[in-house]
């Protein structure tokens, strides 16, 4: 089927065609027809079959006809990938938005978008503030929708479903997913067309490596040349072909010593240019951040071979550069940890899962699920450049072969099924719909649990228990009040669904606070610190053997400090000193510790000490949002101050050096240690001064001019349009801090 035989706009046509894609593939032409009709829709098809450009045109077609749309994705490198490329239609009079922060909004702002990406965290945020121009949503893309079967962001996607359906039932749904077993359940539970497909632009064959031969579901044989281990044979063999391959192991460690190991492999197979390419790679990795640590260095040191790793611990300016480099083709090699292949399009000729197993800190080592397996298998075959795409789990063992090709070649994907039923998901979101007035009694809460994709598929009165056990929760605690069968939330339990944090975490709050008020002497960062570490929103540190040594009596030494006291109970210890070794980091990070000193003190990377900074800007937010409720201003007033100090990773004295643009906390501690040490010192200096300044150069020297008012430093940066400035305030050459911190 072609694009013009469709009932869309001509616009629409023309833009595609100039991007080389006039025809469909066989599911798009299949599902389209019911989609452009208007109907809900859920299609299950394998990675790369054209599932976005299904909702696209969808999605265009109601905007052009003056409606409003909502793109709901799980993460936000997924939602800035679909905002880029929904970008390439703004020429057509749209606008189109992306918003993944600031639950703490009602979102006024984001109505003049026709078309707005959002995360799941974010789009339930809208419904909780009661944002009014919902109702105006004439069409809903609910991308991967498969993760409702995940604890932790499934519930947020099935409750925003379920309350659009309440709310909106005139909005059309389109659901994306994965092959998965059970696709005409969400299809049934969405009142909504069920299109799947084994179709793929690329055709892919799964295989098991064993003993030099890739023995495929197909029974058919593909043998290797030999020399080295089960990876190096795999991967010699693509190099040889002149293409690119990506790895999926179940640890960071994994990632990076395999990606170590393989370097020397990829590096004779590519040419002078591509060298001189990746060098140049490589520095962009080195200038992505003032700080360098050692997992930058390593994956520096990869790059130059034509070779990376990819994981959680990396930042996502470093993320984006190998994503970058890989989808070009000048990477060859990328070793990456399971989460990528749940993230952004990032396919290749062949890929290869070297671990089938990870380690769950309840169960042991568990095998991986097929569904996830499948998904990263699903990334083999780069359309427009591949003929067929190969991935190859490998076998240690003939019995282990036989084992693979069962399960996870010749196997089914799990059914997937609603995680609604947890009790830290029914807390958080009964509250929600409580204090959105969705929910107002007994009647209504039964109504909402019985639109919810749990209710479809079982009987409700499992829940019966803990519903009332939820509901005693939030009444005991003042979030709601339940009178003649009445319920409504409080202005404290409404505060909190709007801050968007775990009832429990807003407990431990409130008891901190009502503490830090009943005894303030002893009161340091380090109180308020504990008390946001040891939330339910917080991700914990892991405690190591080697830890107590150093913990325990640091703990100790600040007990006066700590607004929860530890319990006596010795699961509860354990539980309190990783909170506390949770705290510490943040202290280090608030102390200008280096990045590198806190990676190897906590053995996390760049990207895991990023995520819980952010994380506690939230957080402390929060704390301080009920401080003020509380009427507890004194502690606000510090918070307000600390949450600075977090954001920047800065102690007090440079807080009015990172007010400006351009200036974090290895800069700001340059001009300080230069005695520019407030922002009428940088007034009154002349700006070769502050250009002499180590990391801060003429052009950033001549932005902090700018910034406080010269006219000179103005007219000059208007003239050079500002890019090379742009870029000067985005890097520079790497620091430590650690020169200035050794008495700390």
């Amino acid at each position: 089927m072609q694009l013009k035989d469709l009932d869309i706009d001509p616009q629409v046509v023309s833009v595609l065609e100039q991007e080389g894609i006039s025809e469909l593939y066989p599911p798009q032409a299949e599902a389209l027809p019911a989609t452009l009709e208007g109907k809900n829709v859920v299609l299950a098809i394998p990675t790369a079959s054209g599932k976005s450009l299904v909702a696209y045109l969808a999605i265009l077609k109601k905007v052009l006809e003056h409606g409003k749309a909502l793109y709901i994705v799980p993460l936000r490198a997924l939602a800035r990938e679909k905002y880029d490329d929904l970008k390439r239609f703004e020429a057509l009079g749209i606008n189109v938005g992306l918003s993944v922060g600031d639950y703490d909004s009602k979102g006024e702002e984001l109505e003049k978008f026709d078309i707005l990406i959002a995360t799941s965290e974010k789009a339930d945020s809208l419904l909780r503030h009661r944002t009014h121009w919902l109702n105006r949503i004439s069409i809903i893309i609910a991308d991967e929708i498969h993760l409702i079967n995940d604890p932790s962001r499934g519930p947020t996607l099935e409750v925003i479903l379920a309350l659009f359906k309440q709310i909106n039932p005139g909005a059309q749904v389109i659901a994306l997913s994965a092959t998965i077993n059970n696709s005409i359940d969400l299809a049934l539970w969405l009142n909504a067309e069920h299109f799947t497909s084994e179709w793929r632009p690329v055709p892919l064959k799964e295989g098991v490596y064993f003993d030099k031969n890739i023995y495929f579901g197909d029974n058919s044989v593909l043998p290797l040349e030999s020399g080295g281990d089960a990876i190096s044979v795999i991967v010699n063999d693509i190099l040889k072909a002149k293409s690119q391959c990506l790895i999926f192991v179940n640890t960071r460690r994994s990632a990076e010593n395999l990606g170590e190991n393989l370097g020397d492999l990829i590096a004779p197979t590519l040419t002078d240019t591509e060298l001189g390419k990746l060098v140049k790679t490589s520095e962009k990795l080195r200038t992505a951040q003032l700080e360098i640590t050692t997992i930058i260095s390593r994956l520096k040191d990869m790059v130059k071979k034509g070779g990376a790793f990819h994981h959680a611990g990396l930042t996502n300016e470093h993320r984006k550069i190998i994503e970058e480099n890989f989808r070009n083709g000048l990477i060859k090699v990328l070793v990456a940890t399971p989460t990528l292949a749940a993230g952004i399009n990032l396919p290749a000729r062949r890929v290869i899962v070297r671990d089938l197993g990870r380690y769950d800190a309840n169960l042991g080592y568990r095998p991986i699920p097929v569904l996830e397996i499948k998904q990263m298998f699903g990334r083999a075959g780069r359309p427009k450049y591949d003929t067929q795409g190969e991935a190859i789990a490998i076998a240690k063992g003939e019995s282990d072969k036989r084992k693979i090709m069962e399960r996870y070649i010749l196997g089914e994907p799990e059914r997937i099924y609603s995680k609604l039923g947890l009790e830290s998901a029914l807390r958080m979101n009964i509250l929600s719909t409580i204090a959105s007035e969705f929910v107002f009694d007994d009647e209504s809460l039964q109504a909402f649990i019985d639109n919810t994709f749990f209710a479809y598929q079982g009987d409700t009165w499992a829940l019966d228990a803990q519903l009332e056990m939820v509901k005693n929760f939030l009444e005991q605690e003042e979030f709601i009040v339940i009178t003649d069968n009445k319920i409504e939330a409080t202005e404290y339990g409404r505060r909190v669904s709007r801050l968007y944090i775990d009832p429990i975490s807003a407990v431990r709050m409130r008891r901190a606070l009502e503490a830090a008020d009943a005894n303030p002497d002893y009161l340091t960062p380090i109180s308020y610190l504990h008390t946001i570490a040891g939330t339910a929103d917080m991700m914990q540190l892991y405690l190591r053997e080697a830890d107590y040594k150093w913990l325990e009596p640091l703990a100790q030494e600040h007990e006066k400090e700590l607004l929860i006291k530890p319990s006596p109970h010795e699961a509860d210890y354990e539980s309190f000193l990783s909170e506390f070794k949770t705290a510490w980091l943040l202290w280090d990070w608030i102390s200008e510790r280096s990045e590198e000193r806190i990676s190897l003190t906590y053995n996390i990377g760049p990207g895991d000490i990023r995520n819980r900074v952010d994380t506690s800007q939230w957080l402390m937010y929060a704390l301080g949002e009920l401080a003020r409720m509380f009427n507890f201003r004194d502690f606000s007033r510090d918070l307000i101050r600390l949450n600075l100090r977090i954001r920047y990773g800065v102690k007090e004295e440079l807080l009015p050096l990172v007010s400006l643009r351009g200036i974090g906390r290895v800069r700001a501690r340059n001009l300080f240690r230069s005695n520019l040490r407030s922002l009428d010192d940088l007034r009154d200096v002349d700006l070769k001064k502050i250009s002499a300044v180590p990391t801060i150069g003429k052009l950033v020297a001549l932005s902090i001019k700018e910034q406080l008012g010269d006219e000179s430093a103005r007219k000059f940066i208007e003239k050079e349009k500002s890019d090379v400035i742009e870029e000067a305030l985005d890097s520079g050459p790497s620091g430590t801090l650690d020169q200035w911190n050794d008495d700390s």
